[in-house]
């Protein structure tokens, strides 16, 4: 069914993982709003020669594509990495778009994640300390089925040309503030996760990271991220197949949420009680690994 507003245009950026890619438009696909959708790809370049089939096995797949209102494509001949992929493709795409919803090819969507998407984008769109959209959430009980906490986040998430704009680029300017302003603690979730060595290694070039940038950039400017309670988003990257993951760092599986829930408008601040279950469920992770550590020691 059509909605009384325009679908955002949804971007996937892609490389060299055929199944994966598959699968993310394949879930896309159960979406009803996918028929009304623009789907933009973006396919980067091999790294060596190594690379070559398997990219090449992506560009005769994407060229397949139905299912959605029209299918653009975007082929790079080099390779640019994925920060620079996906940080000068969404910036030319809101040269076009004032919205848009963001995939990497290793996200699995529920059937009402578009639903989601678009129903919040066009809620919030006039709210500017409202960052963006994500689709993703920490299993974790008892939240409220949307929520905002303070930051970005990259798993499946949609924004709007104005929070974009916003975006600081450089890790350095970044990371000063933080610590000039004595934010670390708090940016690290209260000790939880290690943000602030994350952004660090980017400045470093030890990962290449945009999203630790897009997190703190919205951070710092005390802007706020809309999560579901029960994430619509599934993670499949968890292989240890993708850019910047080590499949030991993370194991935050989860079920989609495949049930609809109206989006309604919340107060919009953020909610401390689920940015300490976030905190908690960080902490509990680190406590894990600490056994598990001591247990092979």
């Amino acid at each position: 069914m059509r909605s009384q507003f325009d679908f955002a245009p949804i971007i996937i950026f892609a490389y060299n993982r055929i199944n994966h890619l598959e699968s993310c438009i394949n879930a896309l696909k159960t979406n009803d709003e996918s028929k009304f959708s623009l789907l933009i790809i973006y396919c980067d370049g091999p790294k060596n020669d190594n690379d070559i089939s398997n990219v090449q096995k992506v560009r005769d797949y994407i060229i397949t594509i139905t299912g959605f209102k029209e299918v653009q494509l975007n082929i790079s001949n080099t390779n640019k990495g994925l920060s620079r992929s996906v940080i000068n493709g969404i910036t030319e795409q809101f040269q076009k778009y004032d919205k848009l919803i963001i995939l990497e090819d290793d996200i699995l969507v529920s059937k009402y994640f578009l639903y989601y998407m678009n129903s919040s984008l066009e809620l919030y769109k006039d709210f500017n300390n409202v960052a963006s959209i994500h689709g993703y959430c920490y299993p974790i009980r008892n939240l409220p089925s949307t929520f905002f906490i303070k930051g970005a986040d990259c798993w499946g998430w949609a924004t709007w040309k104005r929070s974009w704009n916003e975006f600081e680029f450089d890790g350095k300017i970044l990371l000063d503030y933080i610590l000039d302003n004595k934010l670390k603690y708090e940016f690290n979730l209260f000790g939880a996760y290690n943000y602030t060595k994350m952004l660090k290694n980017q400045i470093l070039k030890k990962n290449d990271s945009w999203a630790i940038r897009w997190h703190a950039s919205n951070f710092i400017l005390n802007k706020l991220t809309l999560y579901p309670g029960k994430s619509l988003v599934k993670n499949i990257g968890i292989d240890g197949s993708g850019t910047n993951f080590i499949s030991s760092d993370f194991s935050f599986e989860t079920t989609f949420y495949n049930s609809k829930t109206e989006i309604n408008f919340i107060n919009i601040k953020e909610n401390k009680r689920a940015r300490n279950y976030f905190a908690i469920f960080f902490y509990k992770r680190k406590i894990k690994a600490l056994i598990k550590k001591l247990i092979k020691f």
